[in-house]
């Protein structure tokens, strides 16, 4: 079935609402709390690679999930089938979470009439063929910009989700996401030496804000510029330096060495370098972290969660202080805490979970040209690639992909292979001044956790962190 952004995915059901809901109650009787959510959607992409069209692709899915939860536990069941009969087999199936439970129906969430993207199906425009020929405008762009480009990689995607949630109290709520992304990557070349820069955009609209001439055209040149930079970098020393990071996309760090020990079931199974600290100071004065899942169009936005709860601005970290956790629903009721609209899911074949939306440090007060100025030898780390935490303990590795060595506060020859070594707790205590250029990524970001991924955004201003150990192999 071919769903329209008007259509209710209740009717893709061989059974009217009513059925539903009494299929949907009898399978909850006795839990706590529970859902069926139901989802729609379709995604694109297109990569041109070396000159040529390599890859291009178009899906449609369609699915329920149903799942029913007591106390800690929790049954899940999903189906692509969307039929009467499917349901209650699921039902059947997550019926055995109740063995000795007789729960009370847990409150619906608040509702909102809010909308933070439009129901357009960004798919729909431009046409696949006039998508092809950007992409080879593109490439062919970025070839002419320079002799040392050897190779080219442009992409395309987007995708059109529809989602309901149904619950045994007969609340109903849907929500309607685009989701577009362009990225531009490159390999440029002298002698035997070759180096990579990339530079990619998104967000939750259509296509038409991130395809003008004159965004393509500056993610071309920025992806140049950086891969022009790593190829006269020189090797990264080892050893102890302060670090100045620079706005935006850095926040990645943020994210991964803090946000995830603040998500709720890290904390409720005491598992989180951050469990058991509310109220206390985990980073240095100054510091105030938020997760925001309310800002219009933005790549980690949602109107609601997967639960069916409208997102929030959530303050997690507050002048320092630890003052909240993000919480879906099952880990907020078993905490004694509110959910925070964080509860979400890959897809229909996922359970919902505690995961991060926007999260960003907010601006602090100095002018970032004062932060360089304040070092003396240090590292200046503008973007990062990949990074690997441990939640438990906090420890991080993060690999710069461009960076450069402060001498006597300025910026001087560029660094390649620069990895920041550290623990989360520690290098928030560590951050001695904050700029007043706070910045939001491009729409890029992708989060993994427990097998599931989900767009996400990051942020932050420019910030002094003093002593962090740098990995690396100059001398």
């Amino acid at each position: 079935m071919k769903v329209k952004s008007m259509d209710s995915l209740i009717s893709v059901f061989d059974a009217d609402k009513a059925e539903l809901e009494r299929t949907l109650a009898d399978a909850l009787k006795g839990c706590d709390d529970g859902e069926l959510f139901m989802e729609y959607s379709q995604s694109e992409g297109l990569v041109f690679d070396n000159g040529k069209l390599k890859a291009g692709s178009f899906d449609t899915g369609q699915g329920f999930g149903l799942r029913a939860v007591s106390g800690e536990a929790s049954a899940y069941a999903h189906s692509g089938e969307m039929t009467l009969s499917s349901l209650k087999r699921a039902a059947d199936a997550v019926s055995a979470v109740k063995s000795g439970h007789s729960g009370t129906y847990s409150a619906a969430p608040k509702g909102t009439n809010r909308h933070l993207y439009s129901e357009e199906n960004p798919l729909l425009s431009p046409p696949f063929d006039a998508k092809a020929q950007l992409l080879k405008e593109i490439d062919a762009y970025a070839r002419a910009k320079d002799p040392r480009v050897r190779q080219v990689s442009t992409s395309i995607s987007g995708s059109w989700q529809v989602v309901e949630i149904l619950r045994a109290d007969g609340q109903w709520v849907r929500d309607v996401r685009p989701l577009v992304r362009v990225n531009v990557s490159l390999v440029v070349g002298q002698g035997d030496r070759q180096e990579t820069g990339s530079y990619g955009m998104g967000g939750r609209a259509g296509f038409d804000e991130f395809i003008t001439t004159g965004k393509w055209k500056h993610a071309v040149n920025e992806a140049l510029r950086m891969a022009l930079v790593n190829l006269e970098a020189v090797p990264a020393p080892a050893g102890t330096f302060d670090i100045v990071l620079g706005p935006g996309w850095p926040g990645v760090m943020l994210h991964e060495a803090v946000g995830h020990g603040l998500e709720g079931d890290f904390n409720r199974k005491k598992t989180s370098a951050f469990a058991g600290q509310l109220g206390q100071q985990v980073a240095a004065k100054g510091v105030t972290v938020v997760d925001d899942g309310t800002i219009s169009e933005r790549r980690g936005s949602l109107t609601i969660d997967d639960e069916g709860t409208p997102t929030e601005n959530t303050v997690l970290i507050e002048d320092g202080i630890l003052v909240n956790y993000m919480q879906d629903r099952q880990n907020a009721r078993l905490m004694g805490m509110e959910p925070t609209g964080n509860g979400r899911r890959q897809s229909y074949a996922h359970q919902p979970m505690p995961r991060m939306t926007n999260t960003y440090m907010h601006a602090g007060e100095h002018d970032p040209q004062e932060i360089m100025e304040s070092v003396k030898d240090g590292i200046y780390a503008v973007s990062f690639g990949g990074g690997q935490v441990d939640i438990t303990s906090g420890k991080f590795v993060f690999n710069c992909t461009e960076a450069y060595r402060i001498r006597d506060g300025k910026v001087a020859e560029p660094i390649k292979g620069a990895n920041l070594i550290g623990s989360g707790p520690a290098a928030m205590k560590r951050i001695s001044m904050i700029g007043n250029d706070m910045e939001l990524d491009l729409g890029v970001g992708m989060c993994g956790k427990n097998g599931q991924g989900v767009p996400v955004g990051v942020g932050q201003p420019t910030l002094r962190m003093n002593e962090v150990t740098v990995g690396g192999t100059g001398v």
